[in-house]
């Protein structure tokens, strides 16, 4: 099954908080998107493995993704080695995305440059023909991305380019709002984390706001790039 996009998160909710909006903006256009989560989250301070099983398929069907596939890596212990690299190109092989979208290069949480440096080597890696894999009893095809990009998370990094995604905030708050025992809750007993605050809850639509605005429109999502970004034209920017 060939994709346009496959988007890649350490955890679960990574992928809607980096790049929802972009997504269901994508998805709009005709574009068939997959996601993959790295871990289940399972070290996580509020909710469970399994409540967290749940909230994501929510959150993929709200946003309107193909597919979501866990790969059941350790949270917090998975690390960039051969292992986890082949794994990942094999899902490369298989689905044989255009774009991958991928967890910020550098950030608070010690699985996302973790996971961003895994994904952007299986990249490059599924491309080497020499590496052999095999899917259903089947050889596959050596397959590299176009692009790697990486969204934005906790921290306020610059972004290489800027999508325009007005009109989709909307689809992006309701996809992360999906994982109910992740973030602010009134009535919640579950301690409070970081990502459980309002402040953060709000952070979603005002950093939004805030790249929309330096862009020239009402809501943006940031990425940044390991090589430079290449136009046809300068007609090509908005």
């Amino acid at each position: 099954m060939k994709i346009d996009i496959l988007a890649i998160g350490a955890h679960p909710d990574d992928i809607e908080l980096g790049a929802g909006a972009t997504i269901a903006k994508e998805i709009s256009n005709g574009k068939t998107v997959g996601f993959i989560d790295l871990t289940r989250g399972e070290l996580g301070t509020r909710g469970t493995a399994e409540t967290r099983d749940v909230e994501a398929e929510d959150a993929r069907k709200i946003l309107g993704a193909s597919f979501r596939v866990n790969m059941e890596f350790a949270d917090g212990f998975f690390v960039n080695d051969k292992e986890h690299q082949l794994k990942i190109i094999k899902m490369i092989r298989k689905y044989q995305p255009d774009i991958v979208l991928c967890n910020a290069i550098d950030d608070r949480h010690i699985d996302h440059p973790k996971g961003s440096s895994l994904v952007s080597d299986a990249c490059f890696l599924s491309g080497l023909r020499k590496i052999e894999t095999t899917s259903e009893g089947k050889n596959q095809e050596a397959w590299r991305p176009k692009h790697v990009y990486h969204y934005i998370q906790w921290k306020n990094i610059e972004p290489d380019f800027v999508v325009d995604v007005s009109g989709f905030i909307d689809k992006k708050l309701e996809s992360v709002l999906a994982y109910k025992t992740q973030f602010h809750q009134q009535d919640s007993n579950e301690p409070v984390t970081p990502i459980s605050t309002t402040n953060f809850k709000d952070s979603i639509t005002y950093r939004a706001q805030e790249l929309g605005r330096l862009i020239g429109t009402e809501h943006g999502e940031g990425f940044t790039v390991e090589r430079f970004v290449a136009v046809k034209s300068l007609y090509d920017i908005i």
